[in-house]
């Protein structure tokens, strides 16, 4: 990295969308249910990024982009992109 350059993190948080079977999600539902914790009504399970990124430009932009071609299934997955 150069050393004048500077350097923004995003967060990536990658959900599957309503409505959308998530099997990994049933799973841990069950699971609590089973270990006694009868008051959890649904468990929606997902993945976390983190991307740095250096330069300047439209940064969110590009990292929505990503999202779309890459990083989420915008059929079945809702994401939500935040600056750390």
């Amino acid at each position: 990295m150069e050393e004048n350059s500077e350097q923004v993190r995003y967060a990536v948080y990658i959900t599957p969308k309503r409505g959308v079977l998530d099997p990994q999600g049933q799973a841990a539902l069950q699971a609590l249910k089973a270990l006694g914790y009868g008051e959890v009504d649904d468990v929606r399970i997902g993945k976390y990024i983190i991307l740095s990124l250096k330069g300047d430009g439209a940064k969110e932009e590009r990292v929505r982009e990503m999202c779309e071609k890459l990083l989420a299934n915008p059929i079945i997955e809702d994401y939500e992109v935040s600056m750390e």
